[in-house]
This record gives C-alpha cells, structure tokens and sequence, in this order.
C-alpha cells in the first residue's frame, strides 16, 4: 500500500463545496476499480506556533501500489486533472509515500 498526498498550497481560492461535492467522488468513481482503497481530505487549520497552514486542503489517497496509482491515472487522470480549474487556481503538489512500520 501507498499514500498519495495531493497538497494544494494556501492563498489561491478554493471551492470546498465543489470539492467535496463533486471532484472527489469523481475521484473515488473512476479509481476504486483502478487500486483506489480510501479516500480522505483535511483541511489546513494552521501550524503549532499560529501561523497560517502552508497547504489549505490535502487528499490523502491510499493505492494498492505506486504501479496501481500510475495506472490510475494513465486510464483517467486527463478527465480529474481537467476538473481542478473548477474548484481552484492553485497548483497542486503530489506525493508519493509509504508507510514506515514500527518495530
């Protein structure tokens, strides 16, 4: 298993409503078969010191493998890359991680 972090950095606007209510099922509808597992978003409240958190909204993707979610996308990341300008202006930074065990 992997995490995608898809970051979308503060400032630029952002249409929550939009996001939640229709990117991220179209997110969930094409690539649940694709090695999509779960799905989650957070939002940025802040940092520990009160600052202003550097990302406003993160998805946290949870893929079969690194291969799964690059077929994922190759099948229908044009369609959900396309649909970002209606929610914002902002360039989203993606990640990639695995998850470390605890010894």
């Amino acid at each position: 298993m992997i995490l995608v972090s898809v970051m979308y950095p503060a400032g630029p606007n952002f249409d929550m409503g939009y996001y939640l209510g229709h990117h991220m099922p179209l997110v969930r509808e094409r690539w649940s078969a694709l090695g999509l597992h779960d799905a989650k978003v957070v939002k940025g409240a802040g940092t520990p010191d009160g600052g202003a958190a550097p990302f406003q909204v993160m998805a946290l993707l949870t893929f079969e493998s690194a291969d799964a979610f690059k077929k994922a996308v190759a099948a229908h990341g044009e369609e959900i890359f396309a649909d970002i300008p209606n929610f914002t202006t902002a360039q989203a930074q993606v990640q990639l991680n695995d998850f470390a065990e605890s010894p």
